[in-house]
Parts: C-alpha cells; structure tokens; sequence
C-alpha cells in the first residue's frame, strides 16, 4: 500500500489546483456582461435586466413577486422586515447556519432565539416548538448545504402558533421538497447570489414573497424613490413614504444581475449534474469507514452547494478530525472543507455579548450565548467535512481522485494515531 503523503510518500493528487470553481463563465456569460455594458450599469426601476431576473425568479420558483437585494445579507435583512419585527420581538432561527441568516436581527433590535440542529445538522422541529413563547413571532429556517430542512413540519408549526415562517435558501437554489421549490413555503424567503452559490450573480440576492404587503415593505426597506414611487399603489397608507423609504439602497448591479440571468438559464442541467456526482460520490464512499453522509428524505431533491461528510473518529480508533483533515491535504485534496462562518452561533462573538457592537442589547440577558448550549449543532458542525460537488462529466477523473484520496487516508489510518 501507498505510504501517506503526511508519512512521506506521493500525494494521490500534485496539481495544486484549485480543483473546483463557480459560477461557470460561458462564452454567453461575457456576452451577457458586454451587452448589458452597452445598455446601462445603473438601472433605478424595475425595467431592463433587472425586471427580466425577477421575472424569471417569479417563473421559477413559482411565487408572485421577487425583488433583487445587493446581497443575500441585504435579502435576509429586507425579509425580516417585511414580516413586521419589532424590536424585543423574539425570532427563533437555527443555531448552526451562515452568521447573516441571523444578524440583520441586530439591526431591528429583536432577539435571536437560537434553536438545535436535529442530526442532519439542519434546525430540529422539535427544538424550535420548544423555544416558542409569547413574544415569538417568526421562525427562520436555513436549507444547510442545499438539503431541505423539514420545511412543511415547520409551516405546520407555524401556521398553529400563529408565526411567520421565513427561508434562508442561499445554499438550495433549485432544491425541491415534493416537487415544490424551497422558497416556495415561507412568508418571505431570502436567497444569497454570492459567488459560490447554486445560482451567482458574482454578489448579489434576492426576496420572494406571495404577500403584497410584505413586497411593499422590501421596496421600502431598500429600493426608495422611483421603484416605491411606482409600484406602490398611490392610495395605500405608506405610498407617502416611497421617496424616502426607510433611507437604504439595497439595490443589484445590473452586471451581477446580468450574469445571474445567464446562470438561471442553466440552473437545472447544473443541479441535475451535481446529484448525478452527489449520488456516484456517496455510493463510491457509503461503506468506507468513519464517513457518514446525510440521509435525504423521499421526495426531497438537494441543491448540492456542497456535500457534506459526517467524521465518525469511533469507526477510526478515535483518530482527531483535525489530524484526519490535515492527511487529506497532504494527500492534494486541497478542495475538503472544515466549515468555518458557517457553524454554530453560540460560539461568535456578537450572539454572545452584542453589547459592544448594539449597546441597546446591554440589559438584553436572552443574547448571550455560550459554547456548549447547543450540543446537537455543536457535535454536527465539529465533525463535518464539506467537498465540493463538481458539475462537469470531464471532472470524473478528479472526483475518483477525491475517492481514492479518502480512501487511502482511512486505509492507514493507523499510521496516524499516537
């Protein structure tokens, strides 16, 4: 057998990389960024590039308006608004996810009330139910990795207390629970269009909504003047506000909304190609020791942002992750990922003492967190090892050496120890 590439011998792979890349930028793609070079690079309505994205979202995922943010940050921020939280409010949202999923509650001054992972590492249903009080009023929930979290239980859970249910879906684009798009069950969902997302606008997001009243309060929250001017009824109580709005400028570049157009157009044969290598990357690696893989559910269809690997160190001789990761390395599979800005909450910072950044959250004893509240989430996110999935048929080679990687690492495992 090979020796280890920690231990001396050759790396499975010596190409340095990056072996993996995203958004694809196609000959369209530049094309699409040049023409719209020719149009316009500031556009302060809903016309051109930027009415036709919405238009497309709205087609796409099946629901009645979609507005472009700046971001998927911005997104989340206007969703949250959108749904009336005031401050002191209560918004239950999931220990383990992005850290933007929960901080534009900072902004409004509401209270972060975090809740467990179940195993999959997404939000538990049943912690959520716990955490709900008289002061709640919204529950958030994260698609982790682009695995649908159990979202018709939680707008069941919703519906009975009477609760907003919003969607963070940066990471499942695309993803379907019973034939229904993920963004499709919330009140309001938030989407990121960062770089290495599902669908890339390069930078970028967006909010969809069914509620009239809730795309109202999104132009307000971030697109004043002309688009608030014009598509706010004239005779409706906060029309008057529309030149203002509530004083911040949310809005997409129409370049980045250029190259999100290009990319929807191929989101499905992206996604179809990345289960075909999710699916031939957990048959290859299911039965190889001290590797796990999420369980996905009848009638749910990822997204595959990425493909996480649950570290079971019993299966090898309780081997640390940490040494387990950096033999993988070693090996040139430079592209497996320890999470970082994704994980659990309790442990940054802000969620555990928010004075120095909110001073108004100094008598506020429900924020502050400590390591070790969430075990479930803390476990999960610990042991997680996250790979890329690839989209392209010509990366078969790179993907089975990824394969063979991992499997020499657990091979000689024992090398390891001491």
């Amino acid at each position: 057998m090979k020796t280890l590439a920690l231990n001396g011998g050759n790396p499975v792979i010596s190409n340095a990389g990056p072996h993996f890349s995203w958004p694809p930028i196609t000959e369209s793609t530049t094309e699409a960024v040049l023409t719209q070079l020719t149009k316009s690079v500031s556009i302060y309505n809903r016309s051109g590039v930027i009415a036709e994205l919405e238009d497309r979202l709205k087609e796409y995922f099946d629901t009645k308006h979609a507005v472009l943010t700046s971001s998927g940050t911005a997104a989340v921020h206007s969703a949250y608004m959108s749904m009336f939280i005031d401050p002191g409010d209560e918004v239950i949202v999931p220990a383990y996810t992005f850290l933007a999923t929960a901080t534009p509650l900072f902004q409004l001054g509401a209270v972060p009330v975090l809740a467990d992972s179940d195993k999959t590492g997404n939000v538990s249903v049943s912690d959520v139910e716990a955490h709900i009080t008289d002061r709640t009023t919204a529950i958030m929930v994260t698609h982790l990795w682009g695995i649908p979290a159990d979202v018709q239980a939680l707008r069941t859970l919703a519906d009975e207390h009477g609760l907003a249910l919003l969607e963070d879906g940066s990471h499942a684009h695309g993803a379907l629970v019973d034939g229904v798009k993920v963004g499709a069950f919330g009140n309001a969902s938030a989407f990121s269009m960062n770089g290495p997302k599902p669908l890339s606008a390069g930078e970028g997001g967006f909010v969809l909504t069914d509620d009239d009243e809730a795309y109202y309060r999104v132009l307000l929250h971030g697109h004043y003047n002309k688009r608030c001017r014009s598509e706010i009824p004239a005779d409706h109580p906060i029309a008057a506000y529309g030149v203002t709005g509530m004083g911040l400028k949310f809005r997409i570049h129409p370049l980045a909304a250029a190259i999100a157009l290009d990319q929807l157009g191929s989101l499905d044969n992206y996604l179809a190609r990345r289960e075909v290598t999710a699916n031939y990357l957990r048959q290859e690696l299911g039965h190889v020791p001290g590797i796990k893989f999420p369980e996905i559910q009848d009638g749910v269809r990822p997204a595959w942002y990425g493909l996480p690997l649950t570290y079971v160190p019993e299966e090898l001789g309780g081997l640390p992750i940490e040494r387990f990761h950096t033999a993988l390395l070693a090996e040139g599979l430079h592209e497996i990922d320890r999470p970082g800005s994704t994980g659990p909450l309790n442990q940054l910072p802000l969620f555990q003492d928010p004075e120095p950044m909110f001073p108004h959250y100094s008598a506020r004893a429900e924020v502050a967190y400590r390591g070790g509240q969430f075990p479930v989430a803390e476990q999960v996110w610990r042991n997680t090892l996250k790979l890329p999935v690839w989209h392209r048929l010509e990366d078969l080679p790179l993907i089975d050496n990824y394969i063979e990687g991992i499997r020499k690492v657990v091979d000689r495992h024992t090398e390891l120890l001491g």
